[in-house]
């Protein structure tokens, strides 16, 4: 009889989504702008993309197997970091700064607080700005012409410099700052320089497109991150309604890839909705603030990590309250 009223322990309801499933969805909406990366800038993309990748996971293999620690198998959480690490890279850089941002971003800002979900910023933002922070040349060299042969592999592996067709040079963001003209359709395409991931805005929107329809995001942290972000620029940012700023401000930088794919992480964004809502709402504050006032034409990674720093306030702030509350009665 007893057996008719045992109770397991919660959760009760079980859903089908894993981690692995998640990062997996996130790998393959990443899958556009890393191929445009490697059409855009050749086979040094593809090296730098595969070195982070591959400190990542051995970071963290090792890392659980000098503290043996048992590690889930293959849940991608690894490889997401990677991926996003090297997409947040200068193709210009030398094979140890994706190898260096790799070991930090797992060993430290992962592990080191307990592993996947106790993290309390996002593991590649958080190694570039401390790859920018030690050394600011090399991060900062974009290339702004395509890569004309595939031979600079090797010396991108002896850490020498390598070869291009043009020169290396400003990205949009900065021709902007310049008060220049940028031209729109090439910065949707892709044909900028910048970042392995972040150049094209259409293949950055084929892969959060793909993650809307898989509901492994929402729409509300992204929207609300753009919408305040052109709200603030609009306001402050000297140009009025001129569109090829506000457009040029949209597409350029890291803007889109932050929004969509780094901003949206479960571990360092709100659970509450409208905790999500004032998340966006910072983001976008902060971005603005950081690009129109500050030393440096980007800002979403900044932005970024500063608000994963608010989450605990804005989530405590944000909680839903009970339907019903019991009145206490004072005695007298």
């Amino acid at each position: 009889m007893s057996d008719l009223f045992h109770v397991s322990a919660a959760p009760h309801i079980r859903e089908s989504v894993t981690t692995r499933n998640i990062m997996r969805d996130v790998v393959i909406a990443l899958i556009p702008a890393s191929l445009f990366g490697v059409y855009n800038f050749g086979l040094q993309a593809l090296l730098i993309i595969a070195i982070s990748i591959l400190s990542c996971v051995l970071t963290e293999y090792l890392y659980c197997k000098f503290m043996k620690i048992s590690r889930k198998q293959g849940d991608y959480s690894d490889v997401v970091t990677g991926l996003l690490l090297a997409l947040n890279l200068s193709v210009n850089v030398p094979w140890w700064i994706p190898a260096m941002g790799g070991i930090f971003a797992i060993l430290v800002v992962k592990m080191l607080f307990g592993g996947i979900g106790q993290n309390f910023m996002n593991p590649a933002l958080a190694a570039r700005i401390f790859l920018l922070i030690s050394f600011p040349v090399r991060m900062t060299d974009y290339v702004v012409e395509k890569i004309s042969s595939d031979a600079g592999i090797f010396t991108q592996l002896t850490g020498g410099a390598i070869a291009l067709d043009g020169v290396s040079g400003a990205t949009p963001l900065a021709a902007i700052r310049a008060g220049e003209t940028v031209d729109i359709v090439k910065m949707f395409l892709g044909n900028i320089g910048g970042t392995i991931g972040e150049t094209s805005a259409l293949a950055i929107l084929l892969g959060a497109a793909y993650l809307v329809l898989r509901k492994v995001i929402s729409l509300r942290i992204p929207v609300s991150y753009l919408v305040s972000f052109m709200i603030f620029i609009l306001c402050f940012g000297g140009k009025g309604l001129d569109l090829n700023f506000i457009l040029g401000q949209l597409l350029g930088g890291g803007l889109l890839l932050g929004a969509f794919f780094m901003a949206t992480d479960y571990v360092t964004s709100p659970i509450t909705k409208r905790g999500q809502i004032v998340f966006g709402v910072c983001l976008g504050l902060l971005t603005g603030l950081f690009r129109l006032l500050g030393g440096s034409a980007e800002g979403v990674s900044f932005a970024i990590v500063f608000c994963n720093m608010l989450v605990p306030l804005i989530e405590k702030a944000t909680l839903p309250r009970p339907f019903g509350k019991e009145r206490v009665s004072r005695e007298k």
